[in-house]
């Protein structure tokens, strides 16, 4: 009685924790539980692929916070109670109170088709921190130390306000070295946008493309030279994956395997790799400034709008959706947009 029962809840909720432990119980011909059928309708959408890992954790994590109820049976009081705990009681930062929000939004809406009334959830405080802008020549010091890939990583990230994702999910055939301009491809929020590639990296690249590729052409002859491909591409174009121009322009350097396909292939550099090494570069440089990645890209942001660049154009180089995004920048200049001068200064 105890099995069937247990077999029950895991029919009904879907593959969670501790359902999948009794293999004589399951049905191959059974329809697909909740939480595959929710990553089905994530990736179906095209979401990426540690968003769709990060939403079916909150979603976990929702349901053991309600002791494993079905969610029909539950709705906007239990999601306000979950969300609210989350504020109060683990303290959660505003970004991730709202991360677990759209996770049980998108369950709701998208897969439950019911809507939700948030009214009543106490929300987590967002603080109004500025950037962390480092001086150009912050920015030499700590660009002088690093080497190779990390390197030209942490140039695109100052020298085409890239965020780090975004130059580490560049194919070759984004960069155009022609027209001195790069294509980032759904980019955050799935929008395509195009921003300047430096002069001063250009050649650097391509010589280190040179290298990319040769060691492509021994990666196809040991049978693993392909990468994953976006959307259904791969079935569209079977040969793309092993084309040169859907290759990553910073691979990594040993064989990855495709946790759903199993498939050896190549995959990008891994992000920690470059925030390590950028973080050590600023410590090497002697900045006090707990500067990281994603301060190359303010420091874009806010050396263009020195040199007096107009906003409207920073912020699509930026990628922000929100003009009021980008006019944080405005705030953590030398001199104000109006030339702003301290009182003290004339004394």
């Amino acid at each position: 009685m105890l099995r069937t029962a247990v077999a029950d809840d895991c029919r009904n909720m879907g593959t969670l924790d501790g359902c999948t432990s009794i293999p004589s119980m399951t049905n191959p011909n059974s329809p697909p539980g909740l939480i595959q059928r929710y990553r089905e309708e994530l990736q179906a959408r095209h979401y990426a692929r540690r968003t769709v890992r990060t939403y079916e954790q909150w979603l976990r994590r929702f349901l053991r916070f309600h002791g494993m109820r079905h969610p029909r049976e539950m709705g906007s009081a239990e999601v306000n109670a979950f969300l609210t705990h989350l504020a109060v009681e683990a303290q959660v930062s505003a970004s991730t109170q709202n991360q677990a929000l759209s996770a049980l939004l998108f369950l709701y809406r998208k897969l439950l088709e019911r809507d939700l009334d948030l009214e009543g959830v106490v929300r987590a405080r967002k603080p109004q921190r500025l950037p962390v802008v480092l001086t150009e020549e912050e920015v030499r010091l700590v660009l002088q130390r690093l080497e190779g890939s990390e390197a030209l990583v942490a140039g695109l990230l100052y020298g085409s306000g890239l965020r780090l994702m975004e130059a580490l999910r560049l194919r070759v055939h984004d960069l155009d070295f022609n027209r001195q301009e790069l294509t980032v491809r759904n980019g955050k929020g799935g929008k395509d946008r195009r921003t300047m590639l430096p002069k001063r990296l250009a050649k650097k690249l391509q010589i280190y493309l040179e290298k990319v590729r040769t060691v492509h052409k021994r990666d196809l002859i040991d049978g693993w030279g392909a990468v994953q491909l976006p959307y259904a591409l791969a079935r569209k174009y079977r040969n793309a994956a092993t084309e040169w121009g859907w290759q990553w322009v910073f691979p990594q350097h040993r064989r990855w395997q495709d946790p759903t396909s199993k498939q050896q292939g190549c995959h990008h550099l891994d992000p920690s790799l470059i925030q390590k090494s950028v973080r050590s570069a600023v410590l090497a440089a002697g900045i006090s400034k707990p500067a990281s990645c994603h301060s190359l890209r303010h420091s874009f942001a806010t050396h263009l709008l020195e040199r007096g660049q107009d906003i409207r154009t920073i912020q699509e180089l930026m990628g922000h959706k929100d003009l009021k995004t980008t006019m944080i920048y405005t705030h953590v200049l030398n001199r104000g947009p109006l030339g702003v001068a301290s009182p003290a200064d004339f004394l």
